[in-house]
């Protein structure tokens, strides 16, 4: 069984990634932009400690190719 989406920030999600290996390359506005280890791009909106909504982590997720678990593993 697949755990819950976490309830997280912009600014969280930004340090998993920076804990998985993802190569941050730039700020366009109030979005980061991430190139993961296999070569996709991933863009992650940051407005301070809002949570993001579970679509928005849901899209992030699929962009940067890890699962519910291993985004938990990374927090």
């Amino acid at each position: 069984m697949t755990p819950r989406q976490p309830r997280i920030s912009g600014k969280e999600i930004v340090g998993a990634l920076n804990r998985g290996g993802f190569a941050f390359l730039y700020i366009e506005g109030s979005h980061h932009y991430f190139i993961s280890p296999t070569g996709n791009l991933v863009t992650v909106p940051v407005h301070g400690k809002k949570i993001l909504k579970p679509k928005t982590l849901k899209s992030i997720l699929e962009q940067a190719g890890i699962t519910i678990e291993q985004l938990i593993n990374l927090l």
